[in-house]
Parts: C-alpha cells; sequence; structure tokens
C-alpha cells in the first residue's frame, strides 16, 4: 500500500524550490496564453520594447538576456533588428525560434558572442533571477557596442517588493508560486552603480500595470475560468510610476 501511495504521489505536480529554473519547463504550455501565468510578462516586453528605437544601420543586432519564448519579438517587428535570444531554458527557446529569434541557448553570466557585438541589450524580468546579477550586468555591458543601448526591467530589493511581488502576487491564480526568490531582488542604487562600472549611464523610472486595466484584466480572466470560455480583450498597459520601490524600468547608453 506504500508503494501504490509513493508512486501516485510522484506523479503530482512536482515542488521545487523559489526560483528554480525547471519550473520554466513545467509552465511552457503558458508562454503564449494571453491570460496564462506568463501575462505580465507580455505587458512588460511591450513596455521594454517601447524603449528601444529603430535601427539606424543594417544589420543591427538585439542581444535578447533570458528570452525565454521570446515575448519581445512581436513588439521589434518592423525596427531593423536581428534579434538574437539567450536562455538556459530548452523548451522556451524552442518557442522562442518558432517565433523569428534566433536562438542560442547559454547562461547570462557567460554569453558566448563577441563583445561589442550588439546594438541593442535587453534583459528583461532577468535579474531578480540569477545568483550574481552584477556578472550578468557586466556580460550585457560587454556586449555593447560604444553607443549601444541597455534595456531593462527588474525587482527592487525592499520590504515593499517583497510584499507586493511575493506575499500578495502568488496568492493571485495569476502568478506562480515560487517563481520569484526575494533574497535575489536587485536594489536599484547598485545597479545603477554597477552599470557606470561598465560605462552605461542607466537612468531607471518606476513602473506597474494601469490599475483600471489590470482590475479589467482580472475580472475577465475569472469570468473566463468560470464559464470555460476564452479571456478576451484589451491587456493592460504598463505605465510610470514616480517610486522605484517595487517594479523599475532603466535604459541606458554605453559611452565610447
Amino acid at each position: 500500500m506504500r508503494d501504490v501511495a509513493a508512486a501516485a504521489a510522484s506523479t503530482g505536480p512536482r515542488v521545487l524550490p523559489r526560483n528554480d529554473p525547471r519550473q520554466y519547463d513545467d509552465l511552457a504550455g503558458e508562454w503564449w496564453r494571453p491570460d496564462g501565468a506568463f501575462a505580465m510578462l507580455h505587458w512588460l516586453a511591450a513596455a521594454r520594447a517601447a524603449l528601444v528605437p529603430p535601427s539606424t544601420r543594417p544589420d543591427a543586432l538585439l542581444v535578447d538576456l533570458g528570452c525565454g519564448a521570446g515575448l519581445l519579438a512581436p513588439h521589434l517587428v518592423g525596427k531593423g533588428y536581428r534579434h538574437v535570444g539567450v536562455d538556459v531554458t530548452r523548451s522556451a527557446l524552442v518557442q522562442a525560434a518558432e517565433h523569428g529569434v534566433n536562438v542560442v541557448q547559454g547562461d547570462a553570466t557567460a554569453v558566448p558572442l563577441p563583445d561589442g557585438c550588439a546594438d541593442v541589450v535587453s534583459a528583461g524580468e532577468l535579474l531578480e533571477h540569477v545568483p550574481a546579477w552584477p556578472r550578468v550586468v557586466a556580460e550585457a555591458c560587454r556586449l555593447l557596442r560604444p553607443g549601444g543601448l541597455l534595456v531593462l526591467d527588474t525587482l527592487n530589493d525592499t520590504a515593499l517588493a517583497r510584499l507586493v511581488a511575493v506575499r500578495i502576487a502568488e496568492r493571485l491564480p495569476t502568478v506562480p508560486r515560487g517563481i520569484h526568490d526575494p533574497r535575489l531582488f536587485v536594489d536599484a542604487r547598485a545597479l545603477v552603480a554597477e552599470c557606470a562600472r561598465h560605462g552605461v549611464d542607466l537612468r531607471l523610472r518606476g513602473i506597474r500595470p494601469q490599475a483600471g486595466g489590470l482590475v479589467a484584466w482580472l475580472l475577465r480572466r475569472a469570468r473566463a475560468a468560470r464559464t470555460g470560455a476564452t479571456s478576451t480583450g484589451r491587456a493592460p498597459r504598463i505605465v510610470p510610476t514616480r517610486s522605484t520601490a517595487v517594479l523599475y524600468q532603466g535604459r541606458g547608453v554605453r559611452s565610447g
């Protein structure tokens, strides 16, 4: 009987440590669902892409660190970049390639691309997932050519961010439990200083989902869950806010 119970337990959802990369394999079917577990990543990708200007030269390269399933790709169409995505999760890269991303499986702390190759480096919702975010910053800056642009967004290392992004957000049905380890959240001032060490003058602003749009989206999603219908409607916009205490966005140009 014990063997049967153990076998039954082994077929249930596995419990992983916080921030374990294997979660992304378990959630592989969620990447492109507009009302799925990664819905907010779609909203953030749109806001990050809005910081990227059209390319000014042929063969311009955008390197997308922690690209996941390529959610940035639809928002770069027509901007003139070759989009190279780097991620450790193979199941996500398969989907990114299906959306036109040139994929590289690798670690964001040791990217197999040459110095100064990129016109733009994107690091969206990545730094708060790595044990040594300064190493990722160093790689991002190494990849940038002089005059190249770094764009990123991440969670601040504050009590308010831990409250909002972990204690509150993970009680909602739209946020995977354990997706963040709050010990890895990134102090905004330290990030600016680290970028400056590598020649990038990073400017920050706080961001958040627009409140009315978020409430409407949550209501549509709850209604769809009750009825079994597909949730449709406009996605919430990410808007600026004066506080960087929770979620913030950065944009900076490499000197030289």
